[in-house]
C-alpha cells in the first residue's frame, strides 16, 4: 500500500529542468562525495601516538569520542529502523568537528554468536563465510548513508587479531583476584605470595607448601575473578547450551528460540562480577545515563543490608541471609532451595520418629521425597517458582537445625519458592511476618509465632489470622533469651541489637547481600572465542602464554552442538569443538617441558567481544599491547566532568540496560585495577534512541502479510481481497513490513532519508514510519538547491553583496536560525534543528531575488551535519575548494538574535486592557511610564487613582486601581 510504496508519492525524479535536484542527481552527488571522502581520508581522527598519529594541531583540539552500539551483521541486512542511531551519531559527530573537536567516530561488527551458527547448521556454510558476506553487505548499506566513520579503525570481533586481545583480557581476569581490603583486583601471584609467606592463612589451616598442585588450584579457584565451578546453571536442551540468567525470559524459556530452560548442575566458567557489586552501584552516580537505565542496573544488582545467621545441624551449619534478623525468634522452620548442595548431606535414610504425614509427600524415605520434588521443581522457571500461588509445595528432608537465638529444633524443608540464585539458597521461615512462609506453614501445619506487635487490631493469636503481618513501624515482642532482649524495641534498633549479639556469640554477622549472581561465561557453541585454557592430565586448568595467542577456532565438520528433546532436563551438553580430537588433545611446553593437555571445548559467550571494543577503536592495529597508554588516556582518560573517564557519547537501545552495559563496566574496572587503562568506566554518557515502528498487517489466522501489498478502502485494510487487521509494532523481515534504506535512497537519496529520520520526532521517542511523508524532506532539499542554483542553467545565483547591504529581516532570520540550530545540535534535538533550517530556507524563498552569498554559505554550513552530500556539492558550487566537513560552524550575532520588540501585556484588575510593543531591554521604570501613558490604559482607568503598579519588564504590567 502507499505507506510503504515510495512510488505512490508525487513524481520526484522526472523533471524538465535539467539541473533540478532529483533522485538521480542525488544518487550521483552522493556516490561522488562518498568516493571523495574515502580517497581523502576526510574522517580520519589522529591519535597522539602510534600508526594512527596525525596532525598535531588536530590532536591539540578538545577530543570527542562518539560511539554506536555494535551492530550484528544479519543476513537480512538493514531496514530503515536500524540506521536511526547511526545517523544521529553521525550528525552529532559532524557538528562536533565543525565546532573545533578532534572526533573519533567509527563502527565495527559484533560478529560471533548464534545466528551465524544456526545458518551454518542449516546450510553447511561456514559461519565465517556467511558473516563476512553479511558484513560486506551492511558496510555497503551504511556507506550509502554517508556516515562519516574513520574506516581505518573498523574491525569485526571474529578477526583473530581482535579476539587475541579478548582472550588476553580473559587471562588477565583469570589471573586476578579481588582484594576486599584494597577494594580492587590484584594479580593472583600476589595472593600466592601471601599464602607462601603466611601473611594470609590458607583455607583449611594447612601450610601452602603442604598442598598438592591440585589442592592449590582449588584454593585459588575460590579467589580467581574467572573460575570454573560445578554450579546450578540454566540448561537449555533445545539449544544444546547453557544460558546466563539474563538470557532466560520471565516465563523460563530461552530468549532465542523460546525453548524450555531447566536448572541443572554443570561445570562451567564464571566471572566473579559480584566482587564489584558495590563499585558498580556507587559509580553509577557519576555517569550521565538515563535514570531509567541506572534504576534497572541498581535493581539487577539488588543491594540489601542484613545479617548472615548460622543454624547448626549435625555438627555443621546452614547459613541464611536475612534483612530482618530482628525476627529470628519467630523462625519456626527452614527452607532450602531444591538445588542446595547440602540437601543430600543432611537427608537421612529414614524418616525421624514423629514426622508428620503431610511433610513426607507420601514417600517412603526422605531420599525418595527429595528426588521426586527436585524433578518437579526443575521443570519450573524461576518466575513460576516465585509466583504468588496459594498452594505452596515442598517436602521435609528428614533433618532438624537449631535456631541459634532460642535453641529450638526447627524442621528443614525444600521448597521451590526458595531459589539457589539468591542469598545463600536457604531461608529461615518466619511465617508470622512473611506471606509465603505463612501460607507454607498453614499448608504443612507448622507453628506461627507472633513476634511483632500487630497494629491493625488483629491481636496476637495467630490461629485467627488470615494472612501474615509485616511492619517496619511496629515494635518487637516475644523475642528474648538470657543474653539479649528485643522486646519493645522498634525494628531498626532491634536489628542493630540482634546483629551485635550474633557477632558476639559467633552465631552470625552483619553483612550486605546482592541479587547479582556471578556471570556464567561458558557456551556449548562453535562460533565464539575459544578459551585460552588447557587442562593437564590431573584436570588442572592452565592459562596459555600470550605468545600462543590468538588461539584460533579449528575447522569442524559439524557446527551444531548436540541438541536434545527440549523437555528432557536430564541431558548434558556436547560441544562442536570436542569432536575435533586433533585440536583438543595437544602437546605443549608451558615452561616446564612438553606435556599432554586437553583444550577447553566451550567457547565464550557473544557478549565477550563487546565488553571492550571501545578500546580497540582507539588503537586497532596494535599487535603488541591492548592499547597504547597515551592514546587511551587521550581518548578515554578521566577529566573534568568525566571523573571515571569513558566514551563521551554512547548511543544505543535501552534493551541492553543490564547485559552488555553491566558486563562492559565490569571488564573496564578489572582492566583499570590492573593498570591497563586509565578509565574505570567504559561509557560516560549514554543516550537511548527510540524505535522506528511500522504497521503490521495480519490475516484472520494472525499471520503477517506483506504491508506493501495491503490496500486501504473506507478506513479498512485488505490483502488480496481479504480484510486484515492493522497494529503498530516493530519493523522487520518476519513481520513483512520492512522498508530498506536502499529503497528510500533510490527514490529520494540518502540526504533525504537522513533528514526524514532525524525530523520524525525527538530522538529518544519511538515513532511510526510513513513513507508518504519522506517527500517533505526531499522538497526541503529541492528548495535549498533552488535558492542557490538555477535549475535550468546550473549556475550559482547568489548575490555578492556586503553584509551591511543585506536586508535586516534576512539577517535576523539567519542569525536566529544559527543560534537555534547550534543549540539544538548540541542538545541532540535534531528534529527542531531541521525545523529551524526549514524556516530559514522558506524565509529566503519567500523573500524572492538572489540570496546573498554570505547567507547562502552559512545556510549550507547549517545543513552540512544533517545532509552532508548536498552540502558538499553546494559548498563546492559556491566556489570553495576544501571540504565542508571541517569548516567552522556558524556563530550567531547576538544583536540579530534578540527580537527588536516584544509584546508587553497590560492588565487592570487582572484583565488585559492593552498590548504594547516595547524594546526587550526596556527598564521597569520606563515600561511603567509607557503603560500609564497608553490611550487604552488611560481610558480603562477612567480617571481612577492607582494604588499599585506591578512591573515585570519587558512582558507584563499589572495595574491595581485605588
Amino acid at each position: 500500500m502507499s505507506e510503504t510504496n515510495p512510488a505512490a508519492t508525487a513524481p520526484v525524479t522526472a523533471d524538465a529542468a535539467p539541473h533540478r535536484y532529483t533522485a538521480a542527481m542525488a544518487a550521483e552527488i552522493e556516490a561522488r562525495w562518498q568516493d571523495f571522502w574515502d580517497a581523502e581520508g576526510t574522517y580520519a581522527a589522529p591519535n597522539p601516538e602510534g600508526d594512527l598519529a596525525g596532525d598535531p594541531e588536530v590532536v591539540a583540539r578538545p577530543k570527542k569520542f562518539i560511539m554506536d552500539m555494535f551492530p550484528y551483521p544479519s543476513g537480512a541486512g538493514l531496514h530503515v529502523g536500524h540506521p536511526l542511531g547511526y545517523i544521529a551519531t553521525d550528525v552529532f559527530a559532524r557538528f562536533q568537528r565543525m565546532t573545533g573537536h578532534n572526533v573519533l567516530h567509527t563502527l565495527g561488527f559484533d560478529a560471533f554468536g548464534l545466528p551465524a551458527e544456526q545458518y551454518a547448521v542449516q546450510t553447511g556454510t561456514h559461519p565465517r563465510v556467511s558473516t563476512e558476506a553479511n558484513i560486506k553487505n551492511m558496510q555497503s548499506q551504511l556507506r550509502r548513508l554517508g556516515l562519516g566513520h574513520d574506516k581505518r579503525r573498523s574491525f569485526a570481533t571474529i578477526d583473530p587479531e581482535y579476539y587475541k586481545w579478548t582472550q588476553w583480557i580473559f587471562l588477565q581476569i583469570f589471573n586476578s583476584w579481588y582484594d576486599d581490603e584494597a577494594k580492587k583486583a590484584r594479580p593472583i601471584s600476589e595472593l600466592v605470595a601471601q599464602f607462601e609467606s603466611g601473611e594470609r592463612a590458607v583455607p583449611g589451616g594447612r601450610a601452602w607448601g603442604e598442598l598438592t598442585e591440585g589442592e592449590r588450584a582449588d584454593v585459588l579457584g575460590e579467589y580467581r575473578l574467572a573460575y570454573a565451578s560445578d554450579a546450578p546453571v540454566n540448561w537449555c536442551p533445545g539449544l544444546g547450551t547453557v544460558l546466563a540468567n539474563e538470557e532466560v525470559t520471565a516465563d523460563g524459556r530461552s530468549e532465542r528460540g523460546n525453548f524450555p530452560v531447566f536448572k541443572s548442575k554443570l561445570r562451567q566458567w564464571n566471572m566473579r562480577i559480584t566482587a564489584y557489586a558495590d563499585r558498580l552501584l556507587e559509580d553509577l552516580d557519576e555517569l550521565d545515563w538515563p535514570e531509567a537505565i541506572k534504576l534497572q542496573q541498581r535493581n539487577w544488582i539488588g543491594r540489601s543490608e542484613g545479617a548472615r545467621v548460622d543454624f547448626p545441624i549435625d555438627g555443621e551449619r546452614i547459613t541464611v541471609f536475612t534483612t530482618r534478623p530482628d525476627t529470628l525468634f519467630g523462625a519456626t522452620y527452614m527452607v532450602l532451595a531444591p538445588e542446595h548442595p547440602l540437601v543430600e548431606k543432611f537427608t537421612p535414610g529414614a524418616w525421624p520418629e514423629g514426622t508428620h504425614d503431610v511433610w513426607t509427600g507420601g514417600h517412603a524415605t526422605p531420599a525418595e521425597a527429595v528426588a521426586a520434588y527436585r524433578a518437579q521443581a526443575a521443570s519450573k522457571s524461576d518466575v513460576e517458582r516465585q509466583a504468588e500461588a496459594k498452594d505452596k509445595t515442598g517436602v521435609f528432608i528428614g533433618a532438624y537445625a537449631t535456631n541459634p537465638v532460642n535453641g529450638e529444633q526447627v524442621p528443614v524443608f525444600i521448597a521451590d519458592y526458595v531459589l539457589m540464585g539468591y542469598g545463600t539458597g536457604a531461608i529461615m521461615a518466619v511465617p508470622a511476618g512473611d506471606q509465603r512462609d505463612f501460607e507454607f506453614a498453614r499448608a504443612f501445619e507448622l507453628p506461627i509465632r507472633c513476634i511483632v506487635e500487630p497494629t491493625d487490631g488483629r491481636g496476637t493469636d495467630t490461629s485467627t489470622w488470615e494472612d501474615a503481618f509485616a511492619s517496619y513501624d511496629a515494635k518487637i515482642m516475644n523475642s528474648s533469651n538470657d543474653e539479649v532482649s528485643l522486646d519493645g524495641l522498634p525494628v531498626v534498633e532491634a536489628k542493630a541489637r540482634i546483629t551485635e549479639w550474633l557477632e558476639r556469640s559467633g552465631a552470625g554477622r552483619g553483612t550486605v547481600n546482592f541479587r547479582l549472581r556471578d556471570w556464567l561465561f561458558s557456551r556449548q557453541r562453535y562460533w565464539g572465542e575459544p578459551f585460552p585454557i588447557v587442562y593437564d592430565e590431573d584436570g588442572i586448568a592452565h592459562a596459555l602464554p600470550e605468545s600462543m595467542l590468538p588461539l584460533e577456532l579449528p575447522e569442524v565438520e559439524d557446527y551444531s552442538p548436540r541438541t536434545f528433546d527440549p523437555d528432557d532436563a536430564d541431558t548434558r551438553p556436547e560441544t562442536p569443538l570436542s569432536r575435533n580430537e586433533d585440536w583438543v588433545n595437544v602437546t605443549l611446553d608451558l615452561g616446564d617441558g612438553p606435556k599432554k593437555y586437553r583444550r577447553e571445548t566451550n567457547t565464550m559467550p557473544n557478549w565477550a567481544g563487546s565488553c571492550w571494543y571501545e578500546l580497540r577503536y582507539l588503537d586497532p592495529h596494535n599487535g603488541e599491547r591492548l592499547v597504547d597508554p597515551e592514546t587511551e588516556q587521550y581518548w578515554m582518560g578521566p577529566r573534568e566532568g568525566l571523573p571515571h573517564g569513558g566514551v563521551d557519547l554512547y548511543v544505543g537501545g535501552a534493551e541492553h540496560a543490564v547485559l552488555h552495559l553491566l558486563y562492559a563496566r565490569f571488564w573496564s574496572k578489572v582492566l583499570f585495577d590492573l593498570g591497563h587503562v586509565s578509565s574505570a568506566e567504559p561509557f560516560h554518557k549514554l543516550f537511548n534512541q527510540g524505535m522506528i515502528q511500522a504497521y503490521v498487517y495480519r490475516d484472520a489466522r494472525g499471520i503477517a502479510v506483506p504491508a506493501a501489498e495491503v490496500e486501504e478502502r473506507d478506513g479498512a485494510y485488505y490483502y488480496q481481497g481479504e480484510k486484515v487487521s492493522r497494529l503498530l509494532g516493530k519493523m522487520g523481515k518476519s513481520l513483512k513490513n520492512a522498508v530498506t534504506p536502499d529503497e528510500i535512497c533510490a527514490e529520494y537519496g540518502a540526504d533525504t532519508l537522513r533528514l526524514y529520520e532525524m525530523a520524525m520526532g525527538p530522538l529518544d521517542v519511538s515513532r511510526p514510519w510513513d513513507t508518504r511523508a519522506v517527500v517533505g524532506q526531499f522538497r526541503l532539499l529541492q528548495r535549498l538547491w533552488r535558492n542557490i542554483v538555477d535549475e535550468n542553467t546550473g549556475e550559482v545565483t547568489v548575490a555578492d553583496v556586503a553584509e551591511s547591504d543585506i536586508d535586516e529581516d534576512a539577517l535576523r532570520a539567519l542569525h536566529k536560525a544559527i543560534d537555534g540550530v547550534r543549540q539544538d545540535l548540541e542538545g541532540m534535538r535534531f528534529n527542531t534543528a531541521i525545523a529551524k533550517v526549514t524556516e530559514l530556507n522558506n524565509h529566503l524563498t519567500k523573500a524572492g531575488g538572489p540570496v546573498p552569498r554570505t547567507v547562502a554559505e552559512r545556510l549550507v554550513l547549517l545543513v552540512a551535519p544533517l545532509a552532508p552530500h548536498v552540502a558538499e556539492e553546494l559548498w563546492r558550487k559556491l566556489g570553495h575548494t576544501d571540504s565542508v566537513v571541517h569548516q567552522d560552524f556558524p556563530v550567531a550575532d547576538p544583536a540579530y538574535v534578540v527580537d527588536e520588540t516584544v509584546t508587553c501585556v497590560v492588565q487592570i484588575k487582572g484583565k488585559v486592557k492593552a498590548r504594547l510593543e516595547v524594546a526587550p531591554s526596556i527598564s521597569d521604570e520606563d515600561l511603567e511610564k509607557v503603560a500609564l501613558a497608553d490611550e487604552k490604559v488611560v481610558a480603562a482607568l477612567g480617571g481612577a487613582g492607582i494604588r499599585k503598579v506591578i512591573v515585570r519588564a519587558p512582558k507584563l504590567v499589572n495595574i491595581v486601581p485605588a
